[in-house]
């Protein structure tokens, strides 16, 4: 198994780990005199433009080390469905998308239309009356 530092960085990969390193130093409050030789003594360098992309993977983990805890996403886990559900689970995953709504958002109606706490535990039954709401609420937006 390959870590994610060995691959080759992209633009985007760089962008997004120097973007969470100045997120980070906003979160610590650390000025940017102190920011920099904190720079300087992980890396040998005082900008993120300066470093390579294992570079910046190493102030990140400094930073987190200092007291930084990233935010975690909470979107909601895509399911994982029997064979005979996998077309309505399907068909739900495409109106959320179309919707921008998060997983969150079909385990909320799930919950409040059939008192089950996820879309997973659904029987198909209820998958298409889910798939009829969600439906129904794409056409009012």
């Amino acid at each position: 198994m390959t870590d994610k530092r060995d691959t080759l960085p992209t633009k985007d990969n760089r962008k997004a780990i120097t973007a969470r390193i100045h997120i980070a130093k906003k979160e610590l409050g650390l000025d940017d005199e102190t920011y920099r030789a904190m720079l300087q003594q992980v890396t040998k360098h005082s900008s993120c433009a300066d470093m390579h992309i294992s570079e910046l993977y190493r102030v990140m983990e400094h930073l987190k080390k200092l007291g930084y805890k990233p935010a975690t996403r909470k979107f909601g886990k895509r399911p994982n469905p029997a064979k005979d559900k996998a077309a309505l689970m399907g068909k739900v995953e495409a109106l959320l998308a179309d919707s921008k709504l998060h997983w969150n958002y079909a385990h909320a109606m799930a919950q409040r239309m059939f008192s089950v706490a996820k879309v997973d535990w659904l029987d198909k039954d209820q998958l298409w009356r889910l798939v009829g709401a969600l439906e129904k609420a794409a056409k009012r937006s």
